[in-house]
């Protein structure tokens, strides 16, 4: 080719191009950002609203339901879930990954400000709303714990400093406090002693939103100073407030102190939080959906010095759980892989090639592909990741083959005795088509996958640009470093070497290898239904084997880190559920494999009392067992807990779907008839739950929570001049924790909380207590006109989309697969005969799993196609590139007898593998096909005679590309570091193609070429 030629002739030059890529590459390495994996957390928004004292079905109605609607015209919006509980209501939404998510958060924006005039007004502040997904696991957890100071002193350092700097940092996606909650003037008002003076809990309420005034009040402009005007008219401390003359009169005057406890307290009494037993405030950083993980930890790491400055001296902060610890244990394991892979493939060349030079030749090629991949990584930005790491590992066995055929090619130019110069120049004329044609077919494999969308996309993606810069750098440097090395020091002398009858260069047994295959060759090429018949029965065996393997989503990785969510009764008490939460804790802190471990209850996003939270950090993992092991035992010793039912599973990286869950797999219910939908998710959830495949099986629905219904007689109550507000307001007063004025401090504000003694608040029949304005300013018992009845109501209430849902989730054992697992719920609601309008679908990982694996036909033939389009266009035939392409079908099945074998699920890393197999396996049928061509076309040879030579003159080269390419996969089998669960389906397959492919390629291929010879013989007659 002309190209080689001019890099020839300029030795100097051409090294001096090397060198530059080289250092280009190792400084953009430098810049390249680190994590586990490529960055496909979906675009998400969450929406929080507040209503202190609503019941969940009012939040429901009142709050969920309004934004909703106005929510779900939103452009590119996938999936809006929300969950209401006591006062809160949470909605996440879920855009498009093609949509930019700070775009989304304007419409976001401007819905909540539309849906506005449809909220109930009195809400204390208006939606707000996150870019983050609260189904996401923190990338880092901060533990704040004290022996001198309050919790409630604790959070307010949290929610005043640490909150606000933290969400400075680049990355950060939402920043969320658990465990106390912040300070408040608590006032508790004896409804007993108000009725007796006259007094309403209404009249309190003005009186303290009277008497605690922060407003305006202007200045005076004397003639010689000008003065602000101030006044002391806000009150900051309970003591103050104990004061406030609620009436006065007679020479009296009746003090809110008199008929109130008025102390210091916290906003919302039901959140607490513990830290390896202590109790403690917890912070959760979440990543933003686009960030860097790595960079974001550590620049929030760096920033704790700074913020230890800000914050009482006698708060201590540690970290409970470094989600990076794991990733920078990974990377560096792989990056020590990828050191051994390229040793490995070294190895290989030089036992083959027996000589520096080439050797050198050859292995200049993978360095040089990894710098100019790094730069183009850079350039695009892509990240150091466990993907990106296993691309080049696996590609460092194949980048040597273009140079390998090349330095094939210009020994055997030297053999008919050129002079090097001379035999590299015609090396590179002759086999410069078939090195650009081995490299554009292997691209090729990848270009359906650069259209792809969604999770799966994206991580293929990111393997196959990683895999192209690669390839095309080192086609680059085969064809004009690799023959400019030849042309100038190799020496006449080694071809004459290596055409002796001793030939050093060739490994030891070669000869008899060659002399083997040529033997049984001979034998197989007069027996060419064989060939036909194993070929089809390839094609066979592969479609039965992909129907009846197990299909995974992302291969679990023992991240060392471990969700545990507790569960009770829907009717328990708040501190009922603390004592058997910190029961679990206890238990949970005494397994020799825990490092750190931090619990809350109360608080979250549900605000119900009976759910808590455990965060479970692991010992290293050379120190303990492996974590499917630890989350085995720490079921079984928490299952002993009466009333208590505690999940653990070990987060993945990747979480797709909005949607938190007590488990990671999910199944969704949903119906525009609540009464059908509540009528069958228990039945639903009770048959699964007798799934001997699936543990961890719970439902976010609750619906058996206590509910004490104030049954109003409208008739009495008119008769005694009592109105539906003001009977409201009296039980808003007394039972919802009213927040009724605000105080304002230097960085901080402070709410005012009214309710009513808690001796009135202990059974439903003490709410007949409450006295309620009536005719004449008289103070009516409830009690003369009402009555409670009690019943059961959900304690919380889900929507998928405007609908009424419910989510039942589950997980797996350690032995169980994905795709088993779902086939077994799948199974289980078929049988029931579900109604039509019951909508069942699965959600989440679960779903994205499912599509994935649906698609990968799909892609499998696309690829295919790819290839074949782009070998036609190479060969200018129909024909000869479905003689490169029948060495498929073997690989196929390799790969997929090494998974079943090694019982490995098909994921998305292994289907990467049998992708990655098209392109390199077909590399042995262009070699074949290539010399037997030229042999027939410009030597005359027969089809017979051009494809037997062929095969005799490529079994090397063959051999050796093909050993290159196995070792480069061998260490992602062998390794036993951080991360390796996910890297290993890659290795499996490969190599497990690589062994089947060319023990029946070598044979079949030769077959079908002479078979397609004929065909195309016939048709040009």
């Amino acid at each position: 080719m002309k190209i080689s030629a001019f890099f020839i002739d300029r030795p100097v030059g051409t090294t001096l191009l090397a060198i530059g890529l080289m250092l280009l590459g190792l400084v953009a390495y430098r810049f390249l950002p680190v994590s586990s994996l490529p960055a496909v957390d979906l675009p998400t928004i969450r929406i929080f609203a507040s209503r202190p004292g609503a019941d969940p079905e009012s939040m429901a109605s009142s709050v969920a339901a309004p934004l909703e609607r106005h929510l779900g015209a939103i452009a590119g919006l996938t999936e809006v879930t929300s969950t209401s509980g006591l006062g809160t209501t949470n909605i996440t939404l879920q855009f498009d990954i093609a949509r930019d998510v700070d775009s989304a958060a304007h419409d976001v924006q401007a819905a909540i400000n539309a849906a506005a005039t449809d909220l109930p007004s009195d809400m204390p502040t208006l939606p707000s709303m996150r870019k983050a997904n609260p189904a996401a696991a923190p990338v880092l957890t901060l533990a704040l714990t004290s022996d001198s100071l309050a919790a409630s002193t604790i959070f307010d350092a949290a929610d005043t400093v640490l909150v606000q700097r933290i969400s400075q940092v680049e990355g950060v996606g939402d920043v969320n406090v658990s465990g106390a909650d912040q300070p408040a003037v608590r006032v508790r008002v004896d409804p007993d002693r108000l009725a007796a003076m006259g007094l309403s809990a209404n009249d309190v309420r003005n009186a303290i939103v009277n008497g605690n005034v922060l407003a305006p009040i202007g200045a005076i402009d004397g003639p010689d100073a000008f003065y602000a005007l101030s006044a002391n008219a806000q009150l900051t401390k309970p003591e103050d407030y104990g004061q406030l003359i609620i009436r006065s009169g007679d020479g009296t005057a009746t003090r809110l102190a008199d008929i109130a406890s008025v102390e210091p307290g916290v906003r919302n009494r039901r959140s607490d939080a513990w830290f390896n037993g202590r109790p403690a405030v917890l912070i959760n950083i979440t990543k933003a959906a686009d960030a860097n993980v790595v960079e974001t930890v550590d620049a929030v790491r760096s920033l704790i010095p700074e913020l230890k400055r800000l914050i009482p001296a006698g708060i201590e902060i540690d970290v409970l759980n470094d989600r990076t610890t794991t990733i920078h244990a990974s990377v560096r394991d792989m990056q020590a892989t990828l050191l051994a892979t390229i040793g490995l493939v070294m190895a290989v060349v030089f036992v083959f090639l027996r000589r520096v030079v080439p050797t050198l030749a050859a292995g200049l090629t993978v360095p040089l592909a990894f710098a100019g991949a790094s730069a183009a990584m850079w350039l695009t930005g892509l990240s150091v990741d466990n993907l990106s790491l296993m691309a080049l590992a696996v590609a460092s066995g194949f980048v040597v083959d273009d140079a390998i055929v090349m330095i094939e090619a210009i020994y055997a130019n030297l053999e008919t005795g050129m002079p090097p110069l001379e035999a590299a120049r015609a090396g590179a004329r002759q086999i410069g088509f078939t090195v650009i044609a081995i490299s554009l077919s292997l691209m090729a494999a990848f270009i359906p996958l650069f259209f792809m969308g969604g999770v799966v996309g994206k991580f293929l993606l990111s393997f196959s640009l990683t895999l192209a810069f690669t390839i095309i750098v080192s086609t680059v440097v085969s064809l004009t470093l690799t023959p400019m090395i030849c042309a100038h020091r190799l020496k006449k002398h080694e071809a004459e070497d290596r055409s002796g009858p001793h030939d050093p260069t060739q490994p030891r047994g070669s000869g008899g290898m060659i002399g083997f295959y040529d033997r049984t060759l001979s034998g197989v090429l007069h027996h060419r239904h064989l060939a036909v018949i194993s070929t089809l029965a390839c094609v066979g065996l592969t479609g039965w084997l992909y129907t009846e393997i197990p299909k995974g989503f992302v291969p679990r990785d023992d991240t060392g880190f471990v969700m545990g969510i507790s569960q009770a009764a829907s009717d328990i008490s708040y501190p009922a559920m603390v004592a058997l939460q910190r029961r679990a804790l206890s238990i949970v802190e005494r397994d020799p494999a825990v490092a750190n471990v931090g619990a809350s209850v109360g608080g979250g996003l549900m605000g119900t009392a009976n759910r808590g939270q455990m965060q479970i950090s692991l010992k290293p993992a050379g120190r303990r067992d492996a974590t499917d092991v630890v989350i085995d035992r720490l079921r079984r010793m928490t299952a002993v807990i009466p009333g208590l039912d505690t999940s653990f599973f070990a987060p993945s990286d990747i979480r797709v779907g909005a949607r938190s869950s007590d488990s990671p797999y999910q199944f969704t219910l949903w119906d525009a008839n609540f009464a059908e939908l509540t009528a069958w998710a228990p039945r639903i959830l009770a048959r699964l739950r007798q799934e001997p495949l699936l543990t961890d099986v719970n439902s976010d629905r609750q619906p058996n929570g206590l509910q004490a219904k104030v049954v109003v007689d409208r008739t009495a109550a008119n008769r005694l001049g009592v109105t539906m507000s003001t009977l409201d307001t009296a039980l808003n007063n007394a039972f919802a924790q009213r927040q009724v004025t605000i105080v304002y401090g230097e960085r901080n504000q402070y709410r005012v909380i009214l309710e009513a003694y808690p001796d009135f608040a202990g059974a439903p029949d003490d709410v007949l207590k409450i006295h309620v304005p009536g005719a004449s300013g008289s103070q009516v018992p409830l009690s003369a006109f009402a009555r409670v009845e009690r019943s059961l109501a959900p304690i919380g209430v889900n929507h998928q989309g405007q609908f009424p849902s419910v989510t039942i989730a589950y997980n797996t054992d350690a032995d169980t697969t994905l795709s088993q697992a779902n086939d077994a719920v799948k199974a289980a609601v078929s049988g029931m005969h579900l109604p039509d309008t019951l909508h069942a679908e699965f959600a989440g990982d679960a779903a994205s799993a499912k599509t994935s694996s649906a698609s990968q036909p799909m892609l499998i033939v696309a690829a295919l196609l790819a290839v074949y389009i782009i070998l036609g266009i190479l060969y200018e035939s129909l024909l000869h590139p479905l003689t490169i392409i029948s060495t498929l079908p073997s690989a196929g099945l390799g790969a997929l007898l090494a998974l079943w074998i090694s019982g490995t699920e098909l994921t998305i890393v292994a289907f990467i593998g049998i992708i990655l197999l098209i392109g390199i396996v077909k590399k042995n049928g262009i070699m074949l096909v290539d010399f037997a061509l030229e042999a027939e076309r410009r030597h005359g040879m027969a089809p017979e005679t051009a494809i037997h030579e062929a095969c005799l003159r490529r079994f090397r080269p063959i051999m050796m590309t093909t050993l290159a390419a196995f070792m480069g996969a061998l260490p992602l089998v062998l390794a036993t570091g951080p991360g390796t669960d996910l890297r290993r389906p890659l290795g499996i397959t490969i190599i497990g193609g690589l062994i089947v492919s060319q023990a029946l390629t070598l044979y079949t291929t030769p077959i079908l070429y002479l078979l397609f010879s004929r065909w195309s013989a016939r048709f040009a007659r």
